[in-house]
């Protein structure tokens, strides 16, 4: 092994030959996880230079272990202390977990602490006094946190770039306000299901939070379309993904914003907003033709082929597609296909629940689609398994079809 004596040959131990310095270098040409834990087991010297030199560690630690591992890995930058839904343990991360961190780990960046439910505003309140550089901080579904807590991380941790707090029922503007006066760097905020946000709190937002790159408002139900017409005008040349699954107040007058102000817009999820009509939709094709990758409308009403056409046509980098319960949508949205001038990016369909679609939009789509990799047409009544054999279709290699099943399976479009 590497400090074995071997005088016959003339060798030496390599721990005589290579200081710290060296060792670090040859631990930073490892590129995998495991080659790193096996520079670790060669002596007791290279553990600790392994551990020292360690930046991302995931745990499940007490208090008085997450001090031995504060002492072991002095350099380290990432924390995961996430749970599980489906395999949490009891008591999971406390309170004094959390003290103990902001104590021992102060030069973390990065902290993960999602389905945490035992924590409150207390362990929150210590994290924001005690880690000044923290950038990234997920707290999803920690439902005891309320604007106090993570206020005081707003205002502790300025340099932060990354909030997650999905799922925290209790927060409302006031941690939006917090942001804006403390957060200038923020670019990704993930708010689904903070159903006590409104308006006027992402109005407060925009006005300190200029650089937002990816934003989550799915389940807001009471957000409508001036917050999002603010949103969209002050974060014009940064907001590239927009989400706003089931926020049923929005209208046309968002998608028209977006248009006008969000040319570099990538992802937008509008799923459940019934009340769009087709020439926002159209408006945003045309605007994000160069851009937009991800789109899910599934549930609105109003969308036809007039839409559907436009997206198909202009937006080629287009790579995931929900049009589900779009019930006015027929085969003409897809009769600008199948000839060699239309090739598309698309790899991820779903047209369920669209009964107006036969099997001869699904010909037109795989001519225009080679890499697609998931199309979903259950409950379309007129493209059966039967029907599309019938036909000839030829599907991509790996490309899975869903014919049947229930709505309510796992979405692939996330």
């Amino acid at each position: 092994m590497a400090c074995t004596f071997q005088p016959e040959a003339g060798g030496a131990c390599i721990n005589d030959s290579l200081g710290d310095d060296e060792l670090r270098a040859v631990l930073s040409k490892l590129d995998h996880d495991k080659d790193k834990e096996l520079f670790g087991l060669v002596c007791k010297r290279w553990l600790r230079l392994q551990s020292t030199e360690r930046r991302k560690l995931c745990a499940r630690a007490g208090p008085h272990m997450l001090k031995r591992m504060a002492a072991r890995f002095t350099r380290l930058r990432e924390l995961d202390l996430s749970q599980s839904v489906s395999r949490s343990f009891y008591p999971g991360v406390t309170d004094s977990d959390l003290s103990v961190i902001a104590a021992a780990f102060s030069a973390l960046r990065v902290l993960n602490l999602q389905n945490c439910k035992g924590i409150t505003d207390k362990g929150m309140t210590a994290i924001g006094s005690g880690i000044p550089y923290l950038q990234s901080l997920d707290v999803s579904y920690c439902r005891k946190l309320t604007d106090k807590g993570l206020s005081s991380v707003a205002k502790g941790s300025r340099d932060l770039r990354i909030l997650h707090v999905s799922g925290c029922r209790s927060v409302t503007d006031a941690l939006l306000s917090a942001l804006s006066m403390n957060c200038n760097n923020l670019e990704e905020l993930s708010l689904q299901g903070c159903t006590n946000l409104t308006d006027s709190g992402l109005t407060v937002l925009v006005e300190g939070c200029k650089k937002l790159k990816h934003l989550d408002l799915n389940k807001c139900s009471n957000i409508g379309d001036i917050g999002i017409c603010t949103i969209s005008e002050a974060c014009s040349s940064s907001l590239l993904t927009l989400k706003l699954l089931d926020c049923y107040k929005i209208g046309d007058d968002s998608i028209l914003s977006l248009a006008k102000y969000c040319k570099n817009l990538e992802t937008l999820i509008i799923g459940g907003c019934r009340d769009l009509s087709d020439e926002s939709i159209k408006s945003l094709a045309s605007a994000c033709s160069s851009s937009l990758k991800n789109l899910r409308m599934d549930w609105c009403l109003n969308v036809s082929d007039a839409s559907l056409d436009c997206i198909l046509f202009l937006c080629r980098k287009l790579e995931v597609l929900d049009v589900g319960c779009c019930e006015e949508v027929t085969d003409a949205a897809f009769h600008g296909l199948g000839n060699e001038d239309c090739k598309l990016s698309l790899k991820i369909l779903r047209v369920s629940n669209c009964p107006k679609i036969t099997v001869d939009a699904i010909s037109r789509l795989l001519k225009s689609c080679e890499g697609l990799e998931y199309l979903d047409v259950r409950s379309c009544p007129h493209v059966t398994e039967v029907r599309c054999h019938e036909a000839g279709l030829q599907f991509p290699g790996g490309c899975k079809v869903n014919f049947v099943g229930s709505l309510a399976e796992p979405d692939v479009l996330r």
